[in-house]
């Protein structure tokens, strides 16, 4: 029953995301062939619906599977450098590269925060065990170490304004012929889900899943990859989206369990309706202006975060 009504919510948000905006369309007009209509809903409403769908449900499947694997429940790409790497990416692209194509700029930006998560999973093994809050502390300050850096060859070079919009995720630029790179998050999608399992058994840790014939190893950088390439295009499509990561997995782990491989379809739908409920509110605190989603994110999300923190029967 639980699952039936977070599917039912996501197709009843997806349609009010079509509809609610600057320009509120209208069903009896769109029924009717109204030109400036059916313009606004093809060339905005429907990209941005489509992205808000397949980026909540990257950056929570995402975050899902980057839990299971550290047995983590504060993690995400956001904490362990991640998107920081990629935006390091993004600035040198701008440095050296300024005419570069969306793929060799995707491509860098992927590059750069693969490299970031696997030094950070080397860090991981100089690390005491013990304290949940080691590894996401570690992994905050080895972000705003590449942080700092991007930082500073952005004020050297004057990009700081480009640097800041990275910070910022927001739904409100995206547009026909401008939004397709989001389509990356499918394949990378659809291969985690059929990875389920073995990322599942990987989960109860390196001697277990060895000992049942994984290569545990190789399985880990494969799956952590598919997440950064997945997190880059997010990243480079809207620019960054705090607590989401973090907080749609635990919601899940509290209330389907566990299981990655049962609970990953329930994590996207959970994940894109929270990601659109955020940005239709958004939409409207301010109309006809916009906040930025990130905003909206992480005061929504952020006060998620705290409540799972102070509820009982939460696993860390």
């Amino acid at each position: 029953m639980k699952k039936l009504v977070a599917i039912i919510g996501l197709l009843l948000l997806s349609f009010l995301s079509l509809i609610i905006g600057t320009k509120d369309l209208s069903l009896n007009e769109l029924f009717h062939s109204d030109p400036t209509q059916w313009f606004v809903l093809v060339q905005t409403r429907i990209p941005r619906t489509v992205s808000l769908l397949l980026a909540g449900a990257m950056i929570s499947i995402g975050g899902r599977v980057i839990q299971h694997l550290f047995q983590n429940r504060f993690v995400s790409a956001n904490t362990i450098g991640m998107m920081d790497s990629a935006r390091l990416g993004m600035l040198a692209v701008m440095l050296f590269l300024p005419n570069a194509s969306i793929f060799l700029r995707t491509s860098v930006a992927f590059l750069f925060a693969y490299a970031g998560v696997l030094i950070f999973l080397t860090l991981t093994r100089f690390l005491p065990r013990g304290n949940t809050l080691i590894l996401p502390l570690t992994g905050i300050m080895f972000g705003n170490v590449i942080g700092a850096i991007a930082s500073f060859f952005a004020y050297q070079y004057q990009l700081v304004q480009n640097v800041t919009s990275w910070l910022q995720g927001n739904f409100s630029m995206v547009i026909k012929g401008q939004y397709e790179l989001i389509y990356l998050t499918l394949p990378v999608l659809v291969l985690v889900y059929l990875l389920g399992y073995q990322i599942t058994v990987a989960g109860l840790g390196e001697e277990t899943a060895t000992s049942f014939g994984l290569a545990y190893q190789r399985l880990v950088w494969l799956v952590l990859a598919l997440v950064a390439l997945g997190n880059t295009a997010v990243l480079l499509l809207v620019g960054s989206v705090p607590f989401l990561g973090i907080v749609v997995p635990n919601l899940v782990a509290l209330y389907f369990g566990d299981h990655v491989k049962h609970t990953l379809w329930i994590t996207a739908v959970i994940g894109s309706s929270l990601l659109m409920i955020c940005d239709l509110l958004a939409r409207l605190v301010i109309a006809p202006y916009e906040l930025p989603v990130s905003v909206v994110v992480g005061l929504v999300c952020g006060s998620l975060f705290l409540f799972l923190l102070f509820k009982k029967g939460v696993r860390t």
